[in-house]
């Protein structure tokens, strides 16, 4: 006896609704948003439970409760629904949806082992964003007065007597917003270190850190976005979920010959590359990718980038060859537990 059943949460309440293999509503119930009350209700519901929760804020947290408790937990992503709208509506879509199969592509949650990485990442990349809007705030002061961001005294201090400012004012807010990118800067060498400290507890980490353009950093953020290279089955599958895959599409495709018959045209059917994809990810490979093409000029895919540009290629075009065939070394080395090597790895297809 199957139970399908849906979450809505939120803050104070998380809304249930069970159906049995026809689609009856056999319970409608919210239960206080607390994890012993959620675990002992789904406890209560009878026969092989299967659980759908919408991605949002509590997601983590539901799926990390509720998985050992039910034969099978998925998180889908929101779907934007015309007409009434309200938590039972929302919960009796995500149980009628798990029951006829209509998942979409499902939210990829990480085991309890990665869990701390990912929370020490996400911090990591909020104030790394909070570090850069500190810096633009002052840039944005030092532009409003025509002066540049190099020139460290105020621009509103007479010439040669930096103590004597004509824009007091300014000068206080310059000098405020420096003591916030300062704090800033300490967070960030903090949280720095406790990400690449956890993340060394992983043995892949420094298997990682091998790859053209992959370092410290970069290798953590893959270890908590990606989790698991076996999610994958091939390194273009790796390629679409880091938004380096190129959509081809078409229209028209017969056209009529002059004998009457129809034939299929021989069209261009490229239309970019996708976008549905994890951000974070495609701006590691393509952060790698420039790395390799700045940084690295003994390495042999800087060289392949170098024939791709003698040979007529756009860098733009260039760039995105080099920064898909590193997500191919990554897929490959996770995949087969191996360092980087040259003479095997860069031999992967585009």
């Amino acid at each position: 006896m199957n139970r399908w059943i849906g979450l809505d949460p939120h803050s104070e309440t998380c809304m249930f609704v069970v159906q049995d293999e026809k689609g009856s509503v056999k319970i409608k119930m919210p239960v206080e948003t607390n994890g012993q009350a959620l675990i002992e209700f789904v406890k209560t519901i009878p026969g092989q439970r299967h659980l759908c929760i919408e991605e949002g804020t509590l997601s983590q947290w539901l799926y990390e409760i509720l998985s050992p408790h039910v034969y099978e937990v998925a998180v889908v992503p929101a779907r934007k629904n015309r007409g009434n709208k309200n938590d039972f509506l929302d919960a009796y879509e995500l149980a009628n949806r798990m029951r006829l199969g209509d998942l979409g592509n499902r939210i990829y949650k990480p085991g309890p082992g990665l869990t701390t990485l990912k929370y020490l990442v996400r911090s990591y990349e909020m104030i790394t964003g909070d570090l850069a809007r500190a810096k633009n705030r002052i840039n944005y002061l030092f532009r409003s007065q025509g002066a540049v961001v190099q020139d460290r005294g105020c621009p509103g201090c007479l010439p040669g007597k930096p103590g004597v400012c004509l824009r007091t004012g300014l000068h206080a807010a310059i000098e405020r917003l420096r003591k916030e990118q300062e704090g800033v800067e300490v967070l960030k060498l903090e949280a720095h270190k406790e990400m690449v400290l956890e993340a060394q507890r992983h043995p892949i980490h420094r298997i990682l850190r091998t790859a053209p353009g992959i370092g410290p950093v970069r290798a953590a953020e893959l270890m908590a976005i990606v989790v698991s290279p076996h999610r994958f089955r091939t390194h273009r599958q790796l390629w679409k979920y880091s938004g380096l895959a190129v959509v081809q599409r078409s229209s028209s495709d017969w056209v009529r010959q002059p004998s009457g018959q129809f034939a299929r045209a021989q069209v261009i059917q490229t239309r970019g590359l996708n976008r549905d994809f994890n951000h974070h990810a495609k701006a590691i490979f393509k952060g790698a990718a420039m790395t390799v093409i700045t940084s690295m000029p003994q390495d042999p895919l800087r060289a392949d980038y170098d024939r791709l540009l003698a040979n007529g290629t756009k860098p733009n075009l260039a760039r995105l060859t080099l920064a898909r065939k590193i997500c191919a070394i990554v897929h490959s080395m996770w995949k087969n537990q191996e360092v980087y090597d040259p003479a095997k790895h860069r031999l992967k297809p585009d």
